[in-house]
């Protein structure tokens, strides 16, 4: 990096209650931060997790691609 040049993090919190495991998400995340997880969602779907710890960009192609509504992304 540059001198003066400022990495962007954000944070990406994924609602389990909300999350209907279809993969949109994951599919669209140009980092591959988002991947499935072991864990069941109280429907028994396969819910998706967010993996990057500091990576996220925030380029919000993952909360506009769900379509449910489950994930919130925090600068």
């Amino acid at each position: 990096m540059g001198v003066g040049t400022k990495t962007r993090s954000c944070h990406v919190s994924i609602d389990v209650s909300r999350c209907k495991g279809c993969g949109l998400c994951a599919e669209v995340c140009p980092k591959h931060l988002i991947h499935e997880s072991k864990d069941l969602s109280i429907y028994g779907d396969r819910v998706y997790e967010y993996a990057g710890e500091d990576e996220c960009t925030g380029c919000l192609f993952c909360a506009l691609m769900c379509p449910d509504l489950a994930i919130k992304i925090e600068r």
